[in-house]
């Protein structure tokens, strides 16, 4: 009753304030034990408020409550037989139920999971996540979530409870890989079990509640031969990619944001024969390579000093001493640029990366900004000779209108003529219009050249035939 009204003095007293201040002054009340067990802090205070009735929110709430000291009681945490701790949380519920109206079992089993979900897992999102439709996740705010599929950003009905809610769920994502996100470091980038890719943004950053971002990565990962069922790429260019792949030619992956940079670098890195010792080098580890010999490096923020900060550069300058057949850059972003550049001209053939570009035209312009950015102070020319010299091959792969992933163009990087970087086209994707249903139209076709590479994979043993033309 003390803190009833406590609470509804607090509530009065709060009129004029942002909805976010209103519920943290509510939460600031609460006894500590119940500020720090409780997955639903708001939810709690309110109903000691407004005498909330519904009865699955008032069970909730207290299962809460009980639950963290139960699981902490029993030892049991996120690496624990699932089934034991569903058990654990259905013999909570049920003592609670029992001092009141009956749960339906349907209900009862609804509830179980998502206080599973909420304790130990990633709360609302969990059905999202395993829905195998459903490309990306984006969080836009405690009650905004959006979903894409096929292409389509649609809104869905789920919410957290709150903004504490979500940043709870946040908090709990980015703890698990050692990273994390506060007032003094508001922005994140971290990865789940499966490597799915996360990106989180918190107030005062985030204006409208935290934002949280999942671009999700299939269970199995795809293949050539589903990019070539979803219409991805010609069977010519599948033929010709893993030609250049196995011949050890360097490749750049170029496209703008959401377009499958991630997911072709998997596809293309299946075409790697067995035997060789590859390094992946990213920010968020995501790759999915298949072969065994694969050592997996990832970039480490600093601390609350900003000391320990580990980028991508400093582990590709290192991964050089590793002994690497291959080494596979995430993305190029900086001052790496020039590393890895250098590095594909040392005799790390075959090596793959992935930039962000609208055409491999900027992707090559691109490059040689993060290269005069890296602070060394070279003529543009000498860049431009060691792009010619260390790239074979860009890739670029887009996402279209309609929402579908397409290759639209492979490109060769012939050398340079005077000051010019010289570029070859080999494939393009010719559009030629839009449909009544509003999907693009076109075909995927040979520019009819025969490619300077293609001296280099005869002496591998690797014949460009005249059907790839």
């Amino acid at each position: 009753m003390f803190l009833k009204n406590r609470l509804a003095q607090q509530l009065t007293a709060s009129q004029g304030r942002s909805p976010y201040q209103q519920r943290q002054a509510t939460a600031d009340l609460l006894p500590p034990v119940l500020r720090q067990n409780s997955l639903s802090t708001a939810t709690v205070a309110r109903s000691a408020v407004t005498n909330h009735s519904d009865l699955k929110a008032d069970l909730k709430s207290a299962a809460h409550l009980r639950l963290v000291e139960d699981l902490r009681r029993r030892g049991l945490d996120d690496t624990a037989d699932p089934n034991e701790l569903r058990e654990t949380i259905r013999q909570v519920l049920e003592s609670l139920a029992n001092t009141g109206r009956p749960l339906a079992r349907t209900d009862k089993d609804r509830l179980i999971e998502e206080i599973y979900h909420d304790v130990l897992g990633l709360g609302p999102l969990e059905p999202l996540l395993a829905d195998d439709e459903i490309s990306e996740i984006m969080v836009n705010g405690p009650s905004k979530v959006y979903v894409e599929r096929a292409g389509r950003i649609e809104k869905v009905e789920v919410c957290f409870t709150h903004e504490a809610h979500l940043r709870r769920i946040i908090d709990r994502i980015v703890s698990r890989v050692g990273r994390r996100i506060d007032d003094a470091s508001p922005l994140c980038d971290a990865r789940l079990a499966d490597g799915s890719r996360v990106n989180a943004i918190i107030p005062p950053l985030a204006l409208d509640g935290s934002v949280l971002t999942i671009r999700k990565f299939r269970r199995e990962p795809l293949r050539s031969a589903d990019l070539l069922s979803l219409n991805t790429l010609s069977g010519a260019m599948v033929k010709f990619l893993e030609l250049a792949v196995i011949g050890k030619l360097n490749i750049l992956i170029s496209g703008g944001t959401g377009s499958g940079k991630t997911t072709l670098l998997n596809v293309l890195s299946a075409f790697i024969p067995e035997g060789e010792r590859l390094i992946t080098i990213e920010d968020a580890a995501e790759l999915q390579l298949q072969q065994e010999h694969v050592i997996r490096l990832e970039t480490r923020n600093g601390n609350i000093e900003g000391a320990g900060r580990i980028d991508q550069a400093e582990l590709l300058r290192n991964s050089l001493r590793m002994r690497p057949d291959r080494i596979i850059l995430g993305e190029v972003r900086g001052g790496e640029a020039l590393t890895m550049l250098q590095a594909m001209n040392t005799g790390h053939e075959g090596s793959l990366a992935t930039i962000h570009a609208n055409s491999p035209r900027d992707a090559t312009a691109r490059l040689e900004t993060m290269v005069l950015l890296a602070g060394m102070d070279l003529p543009l020319r000498a860049i431009r000779e060691q792009l010619a010299s260390a790239l074979d091959l860009i890739v670029q792969i887009e996402r279209s209108t309609d929402g579908k992933r397409r290759m639209t163009s492979i490109t060769e990087v012939v050398g340079l003529e005077g000051e010019t970087l010289m570029l070859q086209e080999i494939y393009t994707f010719h559009r030629l219009g839009l449909a009544a249903d509003g999907s693009l139209l076109g075909k995927f076709r040979s520019c009819g050249l025969r490619p300077k590479c293609a001296e280099r994979l005869a002496i591998a043993g690797l014949e460009f035939s005249a059907e790839l033309s």
